[in-house]
């Protein structure tokens, strides 16, 4: 179904899931599901293992699963965090144009075991600009100022990822359409380079994309730290 939002406001029901009396519970799901993923049980089974245990509502699943992942995935993750300056960065379009958008809405935003900031909703071959998109664009990009060189990726099959890209080069910004995003920006990291020359840098918040990349840079913390009035809800 397209996405005909003009605005990314928040779900009317996350206000009682993820109220401070679900937190603790909350808390304790994302600790046992992460256990399991750990231990190399699958994300599918550790979720519905854990989501009945404990009841858990379908938006309450969906928030775990994004936060979850094993404590040895975790350390990896974190351990390739580094700062874009003066550095080539691949920005995730989608992923993050999304989730900064969300934040300026008032919808929750997510940070679980790895540390980085997600939103519950996604896209799914269907995207709308909202009222929120162009200051998303402004904010993500004054993170990129000390970068050496910016490339913004989108999926194409991705609705108005076109009119999105366009966008992006109004800011100054190389943008680029790809058949996927994450297997470019995948491949971009990942190249061969010369002696000397540093690696792209991965703009991110994809865990799977994290785990495929050398470094990665977490824009949406920086864009974040600046905002008042964020709903952020932080297992971590």
């Amino acid at each position: 179904m397209p996405d005909k939002r003009r605005h990314r406001g928040p779900n009317p029901l996350d206000k009682a899931l993820f109220g401070p009396r679900n937190l603790p519970l909350l808390a304790t799901a994302l600790f046992d599901l992460s256990w399991l993923l750990g231990r190399g049980y699958s994300t599918s089974a550790s979720l519905t293992l854990v989501g009945d245990h404990y009841q858990l509502r379908q938006r309450q699943r969906i928030a775990l699963r994004r936060m979850a992942c094993s404590p040895l995935v975790a350390r990896e993750r974190q351990g390739k965090r580094v700062s874009p300056a003066g550095r080539s960065v691949a920005v995730d379009a989608f992923n993050l144009v999304v989730t900064v958008e969300a934040a300026l809405s008032g919808a929750l935003i997510l940070r679980g075991t790895d540390g980085w900031p997600r939103d519950i909703s996604s896209v799914h071959g269907s995207y709308r600009c909202v009222r929120e998109t162009r200051a998303a664009l402004g904010l993500l990009s004054s993170t990129l100022e000390q970068a050496s060189r910016v490339r913004w990726i989108l999926d194409r099959p991705v609705s108005n990822s076109g009119r999105l890209r366009a966008m992006i080069l109004e800011l100054g910004h190389e943008a680029e359409l790809a058949d996927s995003a994450d297997g470019r920006i995948a491949r971009l990291c990942n190249s061969p380079r010369q002696p000397r020359q540093e690696p792209w840098v991965a703009a991110t918040a994809d865990g799977p994309l994290l785990d495929r990349v050398e470094f990665c840079s977490d824009l949406v913390t920086e864009v974040l730290r600046d905002l008042s009035g964020v709903w952020m809800v932080d297992l971590a």
